[in-house]
């Protein structure tokens, strides 16, 4: 899985390609011959996602899960590894190239209240990006907006009106509408449901998987939420203070979970029926600092199936399987 790609070795059926993909923020500047701390917040990821499919990243709060999404777009620079977007490699691309491919490549935000502005209407608001890229001649501007507007459940009256006249789904779907209306390839959803009551919640997923439906985009939905994962994805990854800790096809992961931290987070998935008794794993502790983590395996400090080897060594990150990776000493390493 961590073999380097280079343009040579673009798979076209791959839309996204991260490979040893690094975030680091320095915490203090070297001084006295002391070396400078760095919050490792994405180390060492790498994954792939195929054109027209769902990708879920998921999590605990701190994981990293954002940065990977934020660093994959270039809203953070990367520390170190590679991410190529239809072959091109994103990290390496100047300011002006990285503009030209912005339309390509969106992102729905998590807080629908913070992430639009309260000046701007919302026609205004979708279209802005739209006529400073060009998406469409200026005669089809205005009925370009109204056919995503309409896309994505918003009535024309809808156009004129501001932020703060709108309930929360409605402001999560003027976020939709302002990513797709540049007919964008691929689209990282940040959360965008987490600030949602759960009957909006439905309803935006819906919306999200009729748009993928009709015109084949592809999401890297990045979310806490297993349930609504387990809906919306084809693969899931699984993260945990900086890494991977398991990645394959989503009835791999949710049918046989190898990894306990993955196990754990499904048996905290709540299930509709009262007669069902679910073996809730508990994990002891919190994440430890990314600042500075555990010695060998990063989940050592809470697993409830640790040895001896995972305080000295940090697992590889194997297939066990077609398409399903694991980075744990419970299996083998050779």
């Amino acid at each position: 899985m961590n073999n380097a790609m280079t343009h040579e070795t673009k798979d076209d059926s791959n839309i996204l390609v991260v490979r040893n993909l690094k975030k680091y923020y320095p915490l203090s500047k070297v001084a006295l011959g002391k070396r400078r701390s760095y919050v490792k917040a994405v180390d060492d990821v790498s994954f792939e996602i195929e054109r027209g499919t769902t990708m879920g990243l998921v999590g605990e709060s701190g994981c990293g899960k954002t940065t990977v999404g934020r660093t994959i777009l270039r809203l953070h620079d990367v520390t170190g590894g590679e991410v190529f977007f239809e072959g091109q490699n994103l990290a390496n691309l100047s300011r002006r190239e990285l503009r030209r491919l912005r339309p390509d490549i969106q992102m729905i935000f998590q807080d629908p209240y913070s992430s639009l502005s309260p000046r701007m209407p919302v026609g205004e608001i979708i279209g802005e990006a739209v006529r400073q890229h060009k998406i469409v001649p200026k005669s089809r501007y205005k009925a370009h907006v109204l056919k995503v507007m309409s896309d994505c459940g918003l009535q024309p009256q809808h156009f004129y009106r501001y932020p703060h006249e709108f309930s929360g789904g409605q402001r999560q779907r003027i976020s939709i509408a302002r990513a797709v209306a540049l007919m964008p390839k691929f689209i990282i959803c940040d959360e965008p449901l987490s600030a949602l009551d759960v009957s909006i919640q439905a309803q935006i997923i819906n919306l999200m998987k009729d748009l993928q439906e009709e015109y084949g985009y592809t999401y890297l939905f990045i979310s806490h939420d297993l349930s609504v994962v387990e809906y919306l994805s084809d693969t899931i990854a699984v993260m945990y203070l900086g890494n991977i800790m398991e990645m394959g096809d989503k009835k791999k992961i949710f049918e046989n979970p190898m990894h306990p931290y993955t196990e754990a987070l499904l048996s905290a998935v709540p299930v509709s029926d009262p007669d069902v008794k679910m073996d809730r794993i508990i994990l002891k502790g919190d994440i430890p600092s990314p600042v500075n983590p555990p010695s060998g395996c990063k989940f050592r400090t809470r697993c409830p199936k640790v040895m001896d080897i995972c305080a000295k060594v940090a697992p590889k990150f194997k297939e066990y399987e077609p398409g399903h990776c694991v980075a744990c000493h419970l299996y083998s390493q050779d």
